[in-house]
């Protein structure tokens, strides 16, 4: 009887210990489910220049293999609005530092495609695998608070001035205000930040 008091008694810190674990375990699962949520990415300009407000608040569009701002001047484009994901990119394991990112190019049928910046150009662009891998497809990740999109660990995105209405979105990865990649273009400091979509009936 002795003995199975003092088994249970040196038993008790192991199974609080276990406990805990999966109490953390669960916590941080619930933190970070939203990562594998559908989620649009909204605009955020704080620009002085009056060019801000054309985007500021816009959401991302996809477009002609490339990520778009939506403005009310290029409402007439066929778009496709952003709704994405994070997900693991084959063959690359960059751990805590974030993941491959996706977002659907279509509704019906549904189907995804990767997003990634052109290591050329610094241009944000989507494709499939074969279309990603020998370009820059991450990590991606987002702050923990408000849910701002990063890559390689900060927030290097710009939109660049394509023409009346039109702002492609480019990733200044050697943050130099795409030196050498963007001529007599204006350039402007934005954020994503992800947004989850409203979810409507039937709708997984």
């Amino acid at each position: 009887m002795v003995l199975g008091i003092l088994t249970s008694i040196a038993a008790c810190p192991a199974i609080v210990g276990t406990a805990e674990a999966v109490r953390q375990g669960q916590r941080k699962s619930a933190k970070e489910r939203h990562r594998g949520v559908k989620s649009n990415l909204i605009v955020s300009c704080n620009s002085p220049s009056a060019s801000s407000q054309e985007v500021n608040g816009g959401r991302v569009v996809l477009r002609d293999n490339k990520l778009f701002i939506a403005t009310p001047a290029a409402e007439h484009l066929t778009s496709h609005l952003f709704a994405g994901y994070f997900l693991p990119f084959p063959e690359q394991n960059w751990g805590r530092q974030g993941e491959g990112l996706v977002s659907t190019i279509s509704d019906d049928p549904p189907q995804l495609n990767w997003i990634y910046v052109d290591q050329d150009t610094y241009e944000i662009k989507y494709g499939n695998r074969i279309q990603a891998e020998p370009h820059l497809v991450g990590p991606w990740d987002c702050t923990v608070v408000d849910k701002r999109l990063t890559l390689e660990g900060w927030e290097g995105f710009v939109a660049v001035h394509e023409g009346p209405g039109e702002w492609s979105l480019y990733f200044d990865r050697d943050d130099d205000g795409l030196k050498g990649k963007v001529t007599k273009k204006t350039v402007l400091e934005v954020e994503l930040t992800r947004k989850e979509r409203r979810k409507g009936r039937g709708d997984e």
